[in-house]
């Protein structure tokens, strides 16, 4: 049967597609899931029609087109998602050359490749030319992956929005309580009041004598860390063995990333998504004690 790229459908992923990867691109490779579509939303013109919702299951039509359509993306190399985080690829990047319609083209070719290559896939979509090019628009309502991607990134809002409501030495304790789930010790948590540059000090070993000895500095806040901030930090790793740490909710400025690039000394950033995707990742290993800090729910465990 024809191929029916003239489709509202087809058009639309189109549209929508190619702003989210244009959009990874202008946001230094990478983005919040929730943020490249809300950012969407504000650059393609989208009519009645793309903001209806599915009668099934009741989500936006054009959210759900530009979630189903990511798989493509993510067979094709073109984007990675993890965590409710979106990456974009170098391969993506290029593919932005290609132009609206023949970057989706190329995408939904390599998922077709994949699929050959896979032909017990249990994905719930995609199960023909027909429908993998939503010649019948209610394929979309039927996708499971959809809405576990959806929901992961409302649970993932749901995380941010708690730690955002933690004052700065709730969320010191929180840091140091993922560095105990990664295996470290924490002989030091600044009490409050002067730190003296330092937050926590993570040690491999009780007595801190095993390299690399760990210190780091914490910013709870919606500005980025500066430079100078990290330029502290590196001042106060003075022995060999010493790794710095920077955890900035609020993320970090350009000249604060590449100052750690080009800095002899290595120092770790971890911005808010960072943190709450190692949260997630090493949440199984806390004491449950620390679990309670910011329990997790079963959504974060389902795969993407």
């Amino acid at each position: 049967m024809a191929k029916n790229r003239s489709s509202k459908s087809w058009q639309l992923a189109e549209k929508i597609i190619f702003a989210a990867l244009q959009i990874l691109k202008e946001n230094e490779g990478q983005l919040q899931g929730k943020q490249v579509i809300e950012e969407v939303e504000k650059r393609v013109d989208l009519d009645d029609w793309a903001k209806a919702r599915y009668e099934k299951s009741g989500y936006i039509r054009w959210r759900s087109v530009l979630h189903f359509y990511t798989i493509d993306c993510i067979k094709a190399g073109f984007l990675l998602k993890n965590k409710g985080i979106w990456y974009l690829t170098p391969e993506g990047e290029k593919a932005l050359d290609l132009g609206e319609s023949q970057l989706l083209k190329d995408a939904t070719q390599a998922f077709k490749q994949w699929k050959a290559e896979k032909e017990n896939s249990t994905i719930l979509a995609h199960d023909s030319e027909i429908n993998h090019e939503l010649e019948v628009d209610n394929d979309v309502d039927n996708v499971s992956e959809v809405t576990i991607s959806e929901y992961e990134e409302i649970a993932v809002e749901g995380l941010k929005k708690f730690v955002r409501n933690l004052n700065a030495y709730e969320f010191q304790d929180l840091v140091a309580a993922l560095l105990r789930g990664m295996g470290y010790y924490t002989p030091f948590i600044a009490p409050k009041g002067k730190d003296g540059g330092l937050d926590v000090i993570a040690y491999q070993d009780p007595l801190g004598t095993v390299s690399p000895r760990i210190k780091v500095q914490i910013k709870h806040r919606e500005s980025p860390a500066s430079v100078d901030e990290i330029r502290q930090l590196r001042g106060v790793l003075q022995k060999d063995g010493d790794v710095g740490i920077f955890v900035s909710t609020g993320g970090f400025t350009s000249d604060a990333k590449n100052e750690t690039r080009s800095s002899h000394t290595h120092i770790e950033l971890i911005d808010f998504g960072r943190f709450i995707s190692l949260w997630q990742q090493f949440y199984e290993k806390l004491p449950d004690e620390d679990k309670k800090r910011l329990p997790l729910t079963p959504i974060y465990f389902l795969g993407i």
